[in-house]
């Protein structure tokens, strides 16, 4: 039983095709309640890679066969000493040492291009599921890697969204946010507002819990925003974001963005909410995420769910998320494994 793995050649369709169908067949088993990957966006890292990203994507072979794959993602901007990693190995062919040998050819990249350590998540039980068999979790302590973040994924089921609820919650959040004035887009964000949309993301590192994750903040500008969205553009990925704006600055305060890929109309996922810290107090928090999701179900009235990750110890976060009627889906883990 002869197990080798070599880099993803990009013009090498159908291999792509396999690790495709590879990623699908493991997330169904894994995480049965998600929707089919989006091809689209599986593929587009290999040739529109995040800015700042150098992505090394290798297969595994298990006597020939297309068993499972790994993508590193070695950071050049900053955070160089640490990569993040997917690994993901056939469901048909685990426990037969493929795993072990992508791993291993990961901690050579990650060595030759000077790295420190490697982080990656994996599905967790909730409370209850504890007799829940998830290999990835097992792997990743298997290899030595420790759990440094535990995170927990929540779900809003739209079609029970208490609307009469969200016009009081607004209105109660809007009251509070006098002085601020929202402001939507779709794709990309305004030019006035690029520069304090960076700035935003920039703190997400500095303000979000990290627990025992190494990450440094990430040195954000108006032209490495763009490149993201030229990134998520390639990848077909449909963008809704609010912002409450500062009346008496004219700066961007706060800011709440949600995703869709572009195999689907019915799931999105929430992703970052951020007030910047010269402007908490006003719930602006809630107030841009309420917004936000108007807007996007103003867009996409075939959406019937949302995903959003919440580490958990981020009880601020997650009390508004509860607010809007998200609850817990699936248990998440990042580890983090020190080379």
């Amino acid at each position: 039983m002869a197990i080798s793995v070599t880099p993803l050649d990009p013009d090498d369709h159908a291999t792509l095709d396999e690790t495709y169908r590879i990623a699908v067949a493991a997330q169904a088993l894994d995480e049965p309640d998600l929707p089919p990957l989006c091809r689209r966006r599986f593929g587009a890292p290999l040739r529109h890679p995040m800015p700042g990203i150098d992505t090394r994507w290798s297969v595994a072979r298990l006597d020939g066969v297309p068993a499972g794959w790994i993508r590193l993602y070695l950071h050049t901007l900053d955070n160089t000493e640490t990569a993040s990693a997917e690994l993901v190995v056939d469901p048909a062919y685990r426990r037969r040492g493929v795993g072990r040998a992508l791993h291993e050819h990961g901690l050579r990249l990650l060595r030759e291009h000077g790295g420190k350590r490697m982080v990656g998540s994996t599905v967790t039980p909730l409370p209850g599921e504890e007799g829940r068999e998830l290999p990835g979790a097992a792997f990743a302590a298997a290899v030595g890697a420790r759990p440094a973040l535990a995170d927990v994924r929540r779900r809003l089921d739209v079609a029970a969204l208490d609307r009469s609820g969200l016009t009081a919650l607004l209105a109660e959040a809007g009251a509070a946010a006098a002085g601020y004035r929202t402001v939507r887009w779709g794709d990309h964000a305004p030019q006035e507002y690029v520069g304090d949309v960076a700035h935003l993301e920039g703190r997400l590192l500095v303000d979000a819990p990290l627990g025992d994750l190494r990450w440094e903040q990430e040195q954000m500008d108006a032209d490495r925003i763009r490149g993201r969205e030229r990134a998520l553009d390639a990848r077909g990925v449909r963008r809704y974001n609010a912002g409450a704006v500062h009346e008496a600055s004219g700066r961007l305060a706060a800011w709440s963005m949600l995703s869709l890929d572009a195999n689907t109309t019915r799931h999105a996922w929430q992703q970052i909410t951020i007030v910047d810290p010269d402007h908490r107090g006003h719930r602006l928090g809630l107030f841009t995420k309420i917004e936000n999701l108007e807007h996007a179900l103003a867009h996409e009235p075939g959406l019937r769910t949302i995903d959003t990750y919440n580490a958990a110890e981020n009880a601020h976060m997650i009390a508004i998320n509860e607010q809007l009627g998200f609850r817990p889906a699936a248990g998440s883990t990042d580890w983090q494994l020190a080379i």
